[in-house]
C-alpha cells in the first residue's frame, strides 16, 4: 500500500482526513482521486490523476477495495480492470455528461447504418459502448489510433465531436463519421477565452492536458489554427505537473478543468496559475465530498459492477488504452475482430 498521504494539521478536514485514512488501512482500500476532484479530496486519496493514469493505477493495485473519486464510467472501467477488486464510488450521481450523449442502443443503430465501419471509442463513454466498440482511445492517442486503422476502413468516431474533428483534421482521413457529443464543460473553454487569457498574461506559458473531455475542443482550436499554437506545450497530468519545475517562466495558464489547478499549485509552489477560464468546472467532479468517501468505506457504497458479457467485450479496447496511453503509436492492425 502507498504512503498515507499528509493533510496540513490545523485543516478544516484534517479529522475526517484521518479518519478515511484508518479506516483505508483497515480494509485494506485504495483511494483514487481525479484531478478535478474537490481539493479535500484529492489531499486524502492515494493517487491523483486523469482518467488514464488512475485505470492503470486500478489495474495494478494490490489493495482489495478501490474507492473511485472521479465519475461512473472511470468507476466502471477499474472494475473491468480490477474484476477480483470491490470498487466503490461514493456518489452515484457522479456522472459524466459528454458518456451520456450516446448508448449502447443508439451505437448499434448507428453501426447498423455503416456495416462494416470500425468504431473508435473515446475513454469517456459507458463500458456498455465500450463493449460495442472496436478500439477505445484517449485524447492523446486517437490519432495514433486511426491511422493504424487501414485507410479504406470506414471509422464511427465517437462521442466528442470537438476530439472528432481534430483527428479528422489531423489524420486528413475523409471516411471518420464523428457523434456529434460534447462535455458540458466545452463551453467554458474557448478560443475566445483562451486568446484573452494569453493577451492578459503574454508571458505566461499554455499548458494543455490532452487527457480529458473538455479541453479537447482545445486541441481542436489549435489544429484549426483558431488559438496560436506558440508558446503551448501538450502534456500529460504528469508532465504538466512537472512542466512548472522545468521551465522558466513563472506563469502558465491551464486549459483544463479548474480542479487540476490545487494540485498544480501544490506541487509547484512559486509559480503563477492562470485558468483558461474560471467557470470551467464538472458538476459531476464535485459530488464527491469527504463524508461521501467515509460513508464508502464504512458502507461499502457504492459498489460498482459491469455485467461479465459486457465486461469482457469491453476489456479488449480498455486494455489496448491502458497499454498504449498517447505516447506510441499502434502497430498496424486488421480486422478489429482479430
Amino acid at each position: 500500500m502507498p504512503p498515507t498521504p499528509d493533510i496540513a494539521p490545523h485543516s478544516a478536514f484534517a479529522e475526517l482526513h484521518h479518519e478515511i485514512r484508518a479506516l483505508a488501512a483497515k480494509r485494506r482500500a485504495v483511494i483514487l482521486a481525479h484531478n478535478y476532484e474537490r481539493p479535500e479530496v484529492q489531499d486524502v486519496a492515494d493517487y491523483v490523476g486523469d482518467s488514464l493514469g488512475l485505470s492503470r493505477e486500478a489495474a495494478k493495485t494490490e489493495a482489495d477495495v478501490i474507492v473511485f473519486c472521479g465519475v461512473h464510467f472511470m468507476a466502471e472501467t477499474a472494475a473491468i480492470l480490477s474484476p477480483t477488486k470491490r470498487v466503490l464510488l461514493p456518489d452515484m450521481a457522479a456522472g459524466c455528461s459528454l458518456a451520456a450523449t450516446i448508448d449502447a442502443d443508439q451505437l448499434r443503430a448507428w453501426k447498423a447504418e455503416h456495416p462494416g465501419a470500425v468504431v473508435v471509442s473515446y475513454v469517456n463513454t459507458t463500458a456498455e459502448v465500450k463493449a460495442e466498440s472496436d478500439y477505445c482511445c484517449t485524447s492523446g492517442n486517437a490519432v495514433d489510433v486511426v491511422n493504424a486503422i487501414p485507410a479504406e476502413r470506414e471509422i464511427l468516431f465517437l462521442p466528442d465531436m470537438f476530439l472528432g474533428a481534430h483527428v479528422r483534421r489531423m489524420t486528413g482521413r475523409e471516411n471518420i463519421h464523428v457523434w456529434m457529443g460534447e462535455c458540458h464543460v466545452h463551453a467554458g473553454i474557448d478560443p475566445e477565452h483562451l486568446n484573452a487569457q494569453r493577451a492578459a498574461h503574454p508571458k505566461a506559458e499554455f499548458l494543455v492536458h490532452p487527457e480529458c473531455g473538455c479541453s479537447t475542443s482545445v486541441l481542436e482550436a489549435l489544429s484549426a489554427g483558431d488559438v496560436n499554437a506558440d508558446g503551448v506545450e501538450i502534456l500529460s497530468t504528469e508532465g504538466m505537473i512537472r512542466r512548472p519545475a522545468q521551465s522558466p517562466n513563472d506563469e502558465f495558464i491551464v486549459a483544463t478543468e479548474v480542479g487540476i489547478l490545487h494540485r498544480l499549485r501544490r506541487e509547484n509552489p512559486g509559480k503563477t496559475f492562470y485558468a483558461a477560464n474560471d467557470r470551467a468546472t464538472c458538476a459531476y467532479m464535485k459530488v464527491t465530498t469527504l463524508p461521501k468517501v467515509l460513508n464508502a468505506l464504512q458502507r461499502n457504497e457504492y459498489h460498482i459492477t459491469v455485467p461479465p458479457d459486457i465486461a469482457r467485450r469491453a476489456r479488449r479496447a480498455i486494455e489496448r488504452m491502458v497499454s498504449i496511453g498517447g505516447t506510441r503509436a499502434l502497430a498496424p492492425v486488421g480486422d478489429p475482430g482479430e
